[in-house]
């Protein structure tokens, strides 16, 4: 079976994106890294993916009056690039309506938190504030409402007495960086699918 071309889009480290290309460099990951996109030139994930062998490019969303027009550019180098399955990878704009119903099915976001609690963005603030005793991370697909569509994969980790941002952000980033790959393997097998809002296990 001929493997998936996949685009990430990020503004940032990358973290995420570079779990995926190292996941996807096994001969039997059913999709291929094939282009890395920021919205940012000065975006470090870009020399990273560069250094692995990845095409990158670069979408700047100031150089764009309205979200419509950003959108409508960064799906010119996407269609370009033969994408079919998108993963956002830390990726800070929130994408139009018809931008995501295009990709309806294709695209996937990890989040730092167990969805659907705490939504947006300062996660683990937030859980430590409420005094959760258990945080975590979720793979799931895009839908128009933010961090709201269907969850693939989520994992727990325990919030520890003492914490602070800093250490419960890298207990919950060790878990993104494994279910990641884990959720696009599945994907890009044709493992899962999406009705009613909810993923069903093929």
């Amino acid at each position: 079976m001929a493997r998936k071309r996949v685009g990430i889009l990020i503004s940032g480290r990358g973290s995420n994106m570079e779990s995926l290309i190292d996941a996807a460099q096994a001969k039997d990951f059913p999709a291929e890294i094939v282009r890395v996109v920021s919205n940012r030139p000065d975006a470090k994930g870009l020399e990273a993916a560069q250094r692995k062998g990845i095409a990158t490019a670069v979408v700047d969303h100031t150089k764009f009056s309205t979200r419509e027009a950003f959108d409508a550019a960064l799906q010119e180098t996407l269609k370009s690039a033969k994408i079919e399955i998108l993963c956002l990878a830390g990726f800070m704009r929130v994408l139009t309506n018809g931008f995501v119903e295009n990709w309806q099915g294709r695209i996937l976001n990890i989040h730092p938190s167990l969805l659907p609690a705490y939504k947006g963005v300062d996660t683990h603030k937030r859980a430590l504030a409420a005094g959760e005793k258990t945080h975590g991370a979720t793979v799931h697909f895009v839908v128009p409402e933010l961090d709201s569509g269907p969850i693939v994969i989520q994992e727990k980790v325990p919030v520890k007495e003492g914490d602070d941002e800093k250490t419960l952000a890298a207990r919950v980033l060790a878990v993104e960086h494994r279910i990641y790959p884990a959720a696009l393997k599945l994907l890009a097998a044709g493992k899962i699918s999406v009705k009613d809002n909810k993923v069903l296990f093929v």
